[in-house]
């Protein structure tokens, strides 16, 4: 990355780490499961890799960090920041739980697997033609993809009201998000200013971390900068 581009604001996505549905495929929306052991490594090695002064993410330069109300996101943060960090945060009221960031809810889907959706869906009469999607179908008894879309987009206008004074590094103004992967996978859609429903191939592992920013200091320009993570064998 270029000095000029440096003090350029970001936004850094932290996904949960691994949890005993995760592992499986099944989907977990409202369900407030623990992370694994293998799940705690993951977040702790991002932590020790990504996290601290001088580094990737430097708590210094953090304007504010937004967590998920599900206690598997909560203990990803108090896992990857430090407690000293953590309190400095907290402390100058630069943390937040926001249901704008909980996982998508998927209503009769939750805690199934894509095969098993699909499958039941079709015996319903349902997706003849083509596979359930759920960026286009969303979830029966859970969330659309407009309603998915609504809430992200208020937090990204939220975001960009906060760091958007600030372009050319005139404040040190981060911002850290703990969520889930399908949500986090709509706010990167959302942030390039797609629809929801546009086809983007991107994973972030649990455990992992992915960067947002802006293109040529300009709000109006969105973009990414780094879409991996470091989470552990």
């Amino acid at each position: 990355m270029s000095d000029q581009s440096a003090g350029t604001p970001r936004v850094y996505l932290c996904r949960h780490g691994e949890t005993e549905w995760t592992k499986n495929g099944q989907h977990t929306g409202k369900t407030d499961i623990e992370l694994t052991e293998r799940g705690r490594r993951q977040v702790q090695a991002s932590g020790n890799i990504l996290v601290g002064s001088n580094r990737l993410i430097d708590p210094s330069k953090i304007a504010h960090v937004f967590i998920s109300p599900r206690k598997r996101a909560y203990l990803t943060y108090e896992l990857t920041i430090t407690e000293a960090d953590r309190k400095a945060l907290n402390e100058s009221g630069r943390v937040s739980r926001t249901d704008r960031l909980a996982e998508w809810d998927y209503g009769d889907y939750e805690g199934m697997v894509s095969a098993d959706i699909q499958k039941g869906r079709k015996e319903r009469g349902l997706d003849q033609e083509r596979d359930w999607d759920i960026w286009k179908d969303g979830c029966e008894g859970g969330e659309s993809p407009k309603q998915v879309s609504e809430r992200v987009d208020s937090l990204i206008e939220e975001i960009r009201r906060i760091q958007g004074p600030h372009l050319n590094g005139e404040k040190a103004c981060d911002i850290v998000l703990f969520a889930h992967g399908h949500l986090l996978r709509a706010f990167v859609k959302r942030w390039l200013r797609f629809p929801i429903e546009f086809p983007i191939d991107m994973m972030l592992e649990p455990g992992g971390v992915g960067v947002l920013s802006y293109a040529h200091h300009n709000i109006e320009e969105p973009a990414i900068l780094i879409g991996i993570g470091f989470p552990a064998a």
